[in-house]
């Protein structure tokens, strides 16, 4: 699949009077998020297994379980030093790259700053995946180690409420209990913040923000937090229960997911003093000049 990416984006590249903007995100659109079983039968074995576990087992009280446990920040440590922690950990819900995250997350920052964009919203880039190190902390029953994943990654979906028939892979929505008893605790419009969506590395990392006093824009937590939550920010299924601000901060969040799905790469950057430079200041900038991190 990168393989044609790489051939569309220079045909692309050479031939842009010829092929719109739109045309070319639908193009885009077509070659990345593939579930099915064309290529390869074990990658999407595994794909679909943490998906149906993250289905069956994720419901509005389990949900609270996982967050009470694991949204506690009493760990200190070198902001480098646990980012490079997501060397070891390759997302099993992610059919578009074999690549370790801290891979992916320079990617998808380095795209967004080679688009002159602002500086917080590169640094969004770098740690929007960032609270997969909860793997650190995971335990197998959970979900949430580095074998089983299916609290830290996927799709994310909202708890307490039935699931959208057009999230990816909806046919294992049967298997969750809110879903199965059309549970409804919810007002319409009664805003995202106030929706418990299911736990994985967004939600953990929105905390973990918040808990390390970030001095990014609100629109920044939107980012981390729903970035994720496709069949909000994509398919508008949950447009039902979002407020005014959900509904203006939508289109920073469909601006990011561009960076965060097209930018995956076999073209992998290597770190350089530059490079590590530049993210060091922008960790200072935002958020302390320690370079620590409460996780």
């Amino acid at each position: 699949m990168l393989i044609y990416y790489s051939i569309f984006n220079k045909f692309y590249k050479y031939n842009k009077i010829y092929l719109n903007y739109i045309f070319y995100y639908y193009i885009l659109s077509l070659m990345f998020r593939d579930y099915s079983n064309k290529n390869d039968d074990k990658k999407i074995n595994i794909i679909r297994k943490t998906y149906k576990n993250q289905r069956e087992k994720i419901n509005y009280k389990f949900n609270n379980y996982l967050i009470n446990k694991y949204c506690i920040f009493n760990t200190k440590d070198n902001f480098w030093n646990l980012f490079h922690k997501l060397d070891n950990i390759v997302d099993l819900s992610d059919p578009d790259t074999n690549f370790p995250n801290s891979i992916h997350a320079l990617q998808t920052a380095e795209a967004i700053r080679k688009d002159n964009l602002d500086d917080w919203l590169v640094l969004c880039g770098l740690l929007h995946d960032f609270g997969k190190i909860i793997y650190l902390k995971g335990e197998d029953d959970d979900g949430t180690s580095i074998t089983t994943q299916w609290s830290i990654v996927g799709d994310t979906f909202i708890t307490g409420c039935t699931i959208p028939n057009n999230i990816v892979l909806s046919e294992f929505n049967i298997f969750n209990k809110d879903h199965i008893e059309n549970i409804n605790y919810y007002e319409n419009n009664i805003g995202l913040d106030n929706c418990s969506i299911s736990f994985g590395h967004d939600e953990y990392m929105y905390r973990l923000i918040k808990a390390n006093n970030h001095k990014m824009p609100r629109e920044a937590e939107y980012i981390i937090r729903y970035h994720s939550l496709y069949a909000w920010h994509s398919s508008d299924s949950y447009d039902y229960l979002q407020n005014n601000e959900d509904s203006k901060m939508k289109d920073i969040v469909k601006l990011f997911n561009k960076y965060d799905l097209y930018t995956k790469s076999d073209d992998v950057i290597q770190w350089n003093t530059e490079l590590k430079d530049y993210y060091t200041e922008l960790f200072k900038k935002y958020f302390n000049d320690k370079i620590q991190i409460i996780y």
